[in-house]
């Protein structure tokens, strides 16, 4: 992690989970991984003014999920009217993939952006497997997506003991108090290392603690059933049943759109009735915060928790919003203490 620049920092907190397991079919794992859109937009909001430090829980690189490329997760807000529209473009009219980058071009462009963008602050990554249901322009190019990053040189990814560890010693310039902000994707590998994890508990309530905002989106809520842990400094976790993020108000992938996707979409076995092993909204309330979700599961939608620090949006079609969110946020902050200086 380069700290040679005077610029302020980012923290970005990928997962590093390569593989998602399903409770139906039995004994059943899916390639899994992070949502590039889901991570672009905040960093091109951010890239002129900010240096990024990258992390993951264990320290491994993420993994991109190719199924996060296909053409209508690039349409933000405009989620469910691309979709419907790629969909008869593809399932009805038959246009091949080539047909459908030119029908779409906007979608095409946007895409092509957070790849230069990653491949220039990511580094090289591993890119999952395609499934029987993915896209399958996505697939296409997926060849293609995997020589981007394989001609990449290898970033740094510290893993969260890391940045514990290096922000509690006091010989280590690094501390999270000079973090801006922390923003987590989604996509579904959160699933598996996001959460009931005591390290993204400490982490979770270190940034608090610091005053840094958190921001996540999607999946990636389910962090915050990681706050109940703390870690003290022989590595030891322990519980806090009433801990400092109970009872906020967050929003996230609802469990009626997690249906729909294992019902028709990626996670979709052939043949045979898919299920996870939970859902993320349902988790959420079980864990005693306050879940507000939209009824139409491609709408937009994010929740700023001003007392918890805590910005959270439901999916790629909120990312535009969240990103333009967490700047406002930052801004009035910045304003604030400007005032408070007067």
């Amino acid at each position: 992690m380069s700290e040679s620049t005077t610029r302020p920092k980012a923290l970005i907190v990928l997962s590093s989970a390569r593989l998602l397991p399903l409770s139906q079919p039995a004994n059943t794992e899916i390639s899994t991984g992070f949502f590039l859109v889901e991570l672009a937009a905040v960093m091109a909001a951010f890239d002129k003014t900010h240096d990024f430090i990258l992390a993951t829980p264990d320290g491994r690189p993420p993994q991109l999920d190719i199924n996060g490329m296909a053409l209508n997760f690039q349409a933000a807000a405009g989620l469910g009217l691309a979709t419907a529209r790629i969909t008869l473009q593809s399932k009805v009219k038959h246009l091949s993939p080539q047909q459908l980058r030119e029908k779409n071009p906007g979608l095409l462009e946007r895409r092509n952006d957070e790849l230069a963008l990653a491949h220039r602050l990511l580094g090289r990554l591993p890119v999952s497997q395609p499934l029987p249901k993915t896209d399958e322009e996505a697939v296409a190019i997926r060849d293609e997506v995997v020589a981007g990053f394989d001609a990449l040189p290898p970033r740094e990814y510290l893993s969260l003991p890391q940045l514990i560890e290096r922000h509690r010693d006091p010989a280590d310039t690094f501390t999270l108090s000079d973090v801006d902000f922390v923003h987590m994707p989604g996509g579904h590998a959160p699933m598996v290392d996001f959460h009931d994890n005591p390290w993204m508990g400490e982490l979770l309530n270190t940034l608090r603690e610091e005053n840094v905002p958190i921001s996540l989106i999607c999946h990636a809520p389910i962090a915050l059933t990681s706050a109940k842990y703390r870690v003290d400094a022989d590595g030891k976790a322990t519980i806090n049943p009433d801990h400092a993020f109970k009872g906020a108000h967050i929003t996230t992938v609802p469990k009626y759109g997690e249906r729909m996707m294992l019902a028709t979409q990626y996670p979709k076995v052939p043949g045979e009735r898919t299920r996870l092993t939970y859902y993320v909204d349902v988790a959420l309330k079980d864990a005693g915060y306050d879940v507000s979700l939209t009824l139409n599961p491609s709408a937009p939608k994010t929740v700023w928790d001003e007392d918890h620090i805590l910005l959270t949006g439901n999916g790629p079609q909120a990312v535009d919003e969240q990103a333009d969110r967490l700047a406002e946020i930052l801004r009035e902050r910045t304003n604030a203490a400007h005032a408070t200086r007067r």
